[in-house]
């Protein structure tokens, strides 16, 4: 997916982009292509975003550390305002202050939007917190003990013993 001119999604008679995705992402290591769609629709003063796509991706137990597949299933939207970037003062030793206003995502309105790098951005965000191959998983199981060293007792006894031992154990009582 090559990055967009937001001016030409603009000019477009519905003002509305559907791109096809049956790709690789790169830097997402999936083990079947990303399959879906991403919708890029210019309002104006922002651009509207959805996606619906899947893989499947190999993850790694949080419990017992075996890798399995997961399939990854998105279903995203997100809104991206068109404005020019401020143009802040040098602040170099100075304290800097956010507006929770300011923590959007915004664009500049002749700009470029990148499919790819928002769908990779999507991605990740819909990878489980919680990564269990399986929800009853017991985790990491340690190796049995090993059988205890036979007494000195049983070491000494004569091996005789123990196969008279061993009829005894038949003999109804």
């Amino acid at each position: 997916m090559q990055p967009l001119h937001i001016p030409q999604l603009a000019n477009r008679q519905d003002r509305t982009l559907e791109v096809i995705v049956d790709t690789m992402v790169p830097e997402f290591e999936t083990l079947t292509p990303v399959r879906g769609k991403v919708i890029i629709k210019h309002g104006g003063t922002f651009l509207d975003l959805a996606a619906q796509a899947e893989a499947i991706i190999t993850l790694k137990c949080d419990r017992c550390l075996q890798q399995y597949n997961h399939r990854l299933v998105l279903d995203a939207s997100e809104i991206i305002w068109l404005e020019e970037p401020p143009t802040e003062p040098d602040r170099r030793g100075m304290e800097i202050r956010t507006d929770p206003e300011d923590l959007v995502d915004s664009l500049a309105p002749d700009g470029h939007f990148d499919p790819t790098v928002w769908l990779y951005e999507q991605l990740n965000l819909s990878l489980p917190l919680r990564q269990l191959c399986a929800t009853d998983c017991a985790g990491i199981i340690p190796p049995p003990e090993p059988d205890p060293e036979p007494s000195e007792a049983q070491q000494l006894m004569d091996r005789r013993w123990g196969i008279l031992a061993n009829l005894k154990d038949r003999l109804p009582e």
